[in-house]
């Protein structure tokens, strides 16, 4: 769940150029490699919290791995360095 909140808080810092930019990087298979890509009818109305819960039931552990290589990717390795710092494990990081 703390990993849940944390691809959130992250989500909620990217503006909705940003947001849409990742939400394609989710569809494509090409870029995602060995990962199952999220399909388009899946993502199209999905709003932050739908996305993320996308992500978790999709990804499970990877989801933070995959969300950094997507930011890395738009260029916010702001953003990648905050996930950095929390981990992808099940407690994430208390604050």
């Amino acid at each position: 769940m703390a990993t849940a909140i944390v691809l959130l808080e992250t989500l909620e810092d990217l503006g909705d150029r940003e947001l849409k930019n990742f939400k394609w990087y989710l569809q494509q298979a090409e870029f995602l490699k060995d990962l199952p890509s999220i399909p388009k009818s899946q993502l199209e109305k999905a709003d932050r919290p739908d996305t993320v819960d996308l992500m978790v039931q999709t990804y499970r552990h990877q989801c933070v791995e995959v969300a950094k290589r997507i930011l890395k990717r738009i260029r916010r390795n702001d953003l990648v360095e905050s996930l950095s710092n929390t981990g992808s494990g099940p407690e994430g990081q208390s604050q």
